[in-house]
Formats: structure tokens, C-alpha cells, sequence
């Protein structure tokens, strides 16, 4: 792999969860100009989560399928186990006995991140009562707030309801990721970092956005639930 690819990013921060990001860029080369966005995306998030806040995701068609597919990775163990902590297992025990013990044991540790794509009641009573371009503004206004996180999942970068809940998202003060292609877009002056994958094909914009967002996942899990990384 090319040593521009694999080197310190141009904020001069190396973080150990490179190994991802490396073995991302490899298997997918066309992804290397995307590497300082993603770290960007990556850090930004690690701060939400770090100072308790939330992740909301949202996209259209494919794009709401891949919403849902990032917190399914994110709620639950992806990549590594997550077992909860021993004392939490003991209160379980304590309040519910054998029952409770075994839910402990069972429950998995999760990041928050909820798919607004998949609000299925919500967007049905947006689209009727108001319109449908503010099927996902409509509910960041209704459950976000400022240290939450709104990441966006666009093909064209213009899509009308995405484009509104990022405007929600900047007068809440949420901090604005956005993944699309490779287009100059309306996400740009919205988005405190947006990902630019390197194709304009719809089905080949969403073929890139998979390994990228499995690759904020498995950093994301690294991060706060795998005793090596520091934290």
C-alpha cells in the first residue's frame, strides 16, 4: 500500500484504530482519498459518544437500509464481545435472581444510535400531515439535542428531507457527518466533515459506503468496548 495512504493524516494525529483504516484502504483502494474524512468522521463521533450524547442516522431507499444495517453494528457486538460489567451483572442478580443473572450475562454493551429511516409511524404521519421532505427533521427535532451526532446518508449529497435535518441538526448544534459521492453537494456547507466517495453511479456510491461505515463501526466498538485500546 502507497505510503500516502498509510501515514499520518494531515491533522498529524495517528490513532491506534488505524489498523482498520489500513486494512480498509487495502482491500479498497479507491477509498484512499477518503482517509483523512473518515478519521475526521471518526474522531467526531468518538467525542459524541465519549461525552454521552447519541447518534441518529437517516438516508432513502438503499440508503435507509445501510441507516439501519450502522446501528445494528453500533447497538449490539459487531466485531468483538461486549459483555457488560460484572457489577451490573450482580444487580441484575440482586433485584431478579437467577432470571436477572442471566440477562446480565446475556445483555451486550451498545452505543446509542437510532435508524430515523426506520420510524416507519413517524415518517407515515410526517408525510401525511406536513410533507415528506421533513420525515426526518420532523423527528432530530423532536429527539436530538446539542452533543448528539446527525450522520446523513446521501448518494446525490441533495436529497430535500436529508438536506432539512441537517439544517435542524446545525440550529441544535449536533455535530454533521455526511456520506455521499463524489459530488460537490449541498451536504458541503452543512457538514462538519463530509465523506466523498470516489464514484457518482448511485448502486456504485452505495457499494463504497458499506466497507466505509463498517470501518466507523469497528473503530467506534475498538474504541470504547476492547480493554487493549486506551481510552
Amino acid at each position: 500500500m502507497r505510503d500516502d495512504c498509510t501515514g499520518m493524516s494531515k491533522k498529524g494525529r495517528l490513532i491506534k484504530k488505524n489498523a482498520v483504516l489500513d486494512n480498509l484502504l487495502e482491500r479498497y483502494p479507491l477509498l484512499c482519498e477518503c482517509r483523512d474524512s473518515i478519521e475526521n468522521a471518526y474522531l467526531k463521533l468518538e467525542q459524541v459518544y465519549r461525552d454521552g450524547g447519541r447518534l441518529y442516522i437517516a438516508g432513502n431507499g438503499g440508503s435507509a437500509a445501510d441507516s439501519g444495517h450502522i446501528a445494528g453494528e453500533l447497538v449490539k457486538s459487531f466485531m468483538i464481545n461486549r459483555p457488560v460489567d460484572d457489577r451490573t451483572i450482580i444487580e441484575y442478580e440482586k433485584r431478579f435472581g437467577t432470571d436477572g443473572r442471566n440477562l446480565g450475562e446475556n445483555l451486550q454493551g451498545g452505543l446509542p444510535a437510532m435508524p430515523l429511516s426506520a420510524l416507519t409511524t413517524v415518517i407515515t404521519a410526517v408525510t401525511n400531515d406536513m410533507d415528506g421532505q421533513y420525515i426526518f427533521s420532523q423527528s432530530l427535532n423532536a429527539f436530538a439535542g446539542k452533543g448528539d451526532a446527525f450522520l446523513g446518508l446521501s448518494t446525490s449529497g441533495n436529497s430535500p428531507d436529508i438536506i432539512n435535518a441537517f439544517m435542524v441538526a446545525t440550529v441544535k448544534k449536533m455535530i454533521r457527518i455526511g456520506l455521499t459521492g463524489k459530488q460537490i453537494c449541498k451536504m458541503d456547507s452543512l457538514c462538519d466533515v463530509v465523506i466523498h466517495v470516489p464514484e457518482t453511479e448511485t448502486y456504485k456510491v452505495q457499494e463504497l459506503h458499506m466497507p466505509v461505515y463498517h470501518a466507523l463501526c469497528a473503530m467506534l466498538e475498538l474504541r470504547f468496548f476492547s480493554s487493549e485500546q486506551e481510552k
